[in-house]
């Protein structure tokens, strides 16, 4: 490997690709020819062909042309990431450098390289400090984007119904922007149960917004605040009964949501900006853009935003200092500006130029002039571990008219109860 100090080279992404491998407890061992190539494996938690993969593939093989003894294998996302990082985080046998996936503190820090001494530390984005450090000042991970989310929106649809998204700062002026585009033909919004996520991140949306501070507060400490689930899974009925929701909502992939979006067959989706590439990969001149998030209990809007794409190095990792050495490298203004570029965020460090292309209207009206509050994600700052799947199943229920909102309430009380004593 090449000193710390030899000036990198930075080769473009054109044409680059990397090969995306079985997760595996082989960390450090080269492929048959290899020799002595020490070998980084980097579980990447990104889905195969998505701009983020290519872009991170990109820039892991620009390092290995300037780090000729250093192979690195970017393993695309599994069926089970998490289960599969439990699984080795107990067997103490993990990558080289993994995905952390908004969970560097309070999941993965004992296992990780504190990273604030490395150059580049003191340009962490200071909005990610809450939930990144330590009460020692210590962070885990290199965060590449800074994970800034809203509700997507196809801004044709909104302009041929006459609705600006600046007025719709309340859930009751969103309802009836809801009522409108469903009068109009369009689809108000679109989710899935199949790549089931999207309905996790609706309950996740909404439930920043379905409790005050003190009754969050509650819930960190495992007091159960039924109130704001009933406040939310009532919402979502509401929504569902009225017929806001895609029909095709149990068989929708991801692709054919972005497709709705681009198109404008859907108006909205509460999900994380990368969706707005996908759409414009599939309709060229789709007009996206994404607006904060309206709180169901009358309180401010607000954007969701904390830990995007983070990478941390093993600690005991036999290959630290090539690992950290790669992390270095991926902090690189030029690097990681690409990075974000192709993933549509903020960088994670400051002082990034970085090309928002569609959305940097959005981010310049609401994001950029710090007037929208910013939220954490609900599920990472207020439920024990292991609520996502629950979300999911409940909202799921709801939205198909097989759960009730007493039932669903009743489901998340009793899997809060269990995850918690857990802890």
């Amino acid at each position: 490997m090449r000193s710390l100090g030899t000036k990198r080279i930075l080769i473009g992404f054109a044409g680059l690709t990397a090969a995306a491998v079985a997760l595996s407890g082989c960390s450090g061992s080269g492929d048959p020819g290899d020799g002595d190539k020490v070998t980084l494996e980097v579980q990447s938690a990104m889905g195969d062909g998505t701009p983020r993969y290519e872009a991170l593939s990109a820039l892991a093989e620009a390092y290995e042309k300037d780090n000729p003894d250093v192979k690195i294998d970017v393993v695309a996302l599994g069926s089970d990431y998490e289960g599969d990082m439990k699984v080795r985080m107990g067997s103490g046998d993990l990558p080289d450098i993994w995905a952390t996936h908004g969970w560097s503190l309070l999941r993965y820090s004992e296992f990780l390289e504190p990273l604030d001494e490395q150059g580049w530390a003191d340009q962490l984005n200071p909005v990610l400090h809450s939930t990144m450090k330590n009460d020692d000042g210590e962070f885990f991970a290199l965060p590449l984007t800074t994970d800034v989310a809203g509700i997507l929106y196809n801004k044709t649809v909104l302009e041929e119904a006459g609705i600006d998204p600046a007025s719709l700062g309340t859930i009751d002026a969103f309802d009836d922007a809801l009522a409108k585009i469903k009068g109009a033909g369009v689809v108000p919004i679109s989710s899935s149960g199949k790549d089931d996520w999207f309905a996790g991140n609706v309950a996740d949306w909404l439930g920043s917004g379905a409790f005050d501070e003190a009754e969050s507060e509650k819930l960190t400490d495992g007091e159960f605040v039924d109130s704001g689930f009933e406040a939310l899974f009532s919402t979502l009925e509401e929504w569902a009964k009225a017929g806001y929701f895609n029909p095709d909502f149990s068989s929708a992939t991801s692709d054919d949501i972005a497709t709705a979006l681009g198109q404008g067959t859907t108006a909205f989706v509460m999900i994380q900006n990368t969706l707005a590439l996908g759409a414009r990969e599939f309709v060229p001149d789709a007009q996206i853009g994404f607006m904060p998030v309206p709180a169901i209990n009358g309180d401010d809007e607000y954007l969701i935003g904390g830990e995007g794409v983070a990478l941390g190095a093993w600690r005991d990792g036999e290959n630290k200092e090539e690992a950290l050495d790669f992390l270095d490298f991926l902090a690189e203004p030029e690097n990681i500006g690409r990075f974000a570029s192709e993933d549509g965020n903020p960088a994670g460090l400051t002082d990034i130029d970085v090309d928002l292309g569609d959305l940097s209207d959005s981010y310049e009206q609401f994001f950029t002039p710090g007037e929208v509050r910013m939220v954490p994600y609900f599920d990472r700052a207020y439920l024990p571990n292991g609520m996502w799947n629950t979300l999911i199943s409940t909202t799921s229920g709801i939205v198909t008219g097989q759960t009730t909102v007493d039932s669903a309430v009743k489901q998340v009380e009793a899997e809060f109860g269990t995850l918690y004593g857990q802890q």
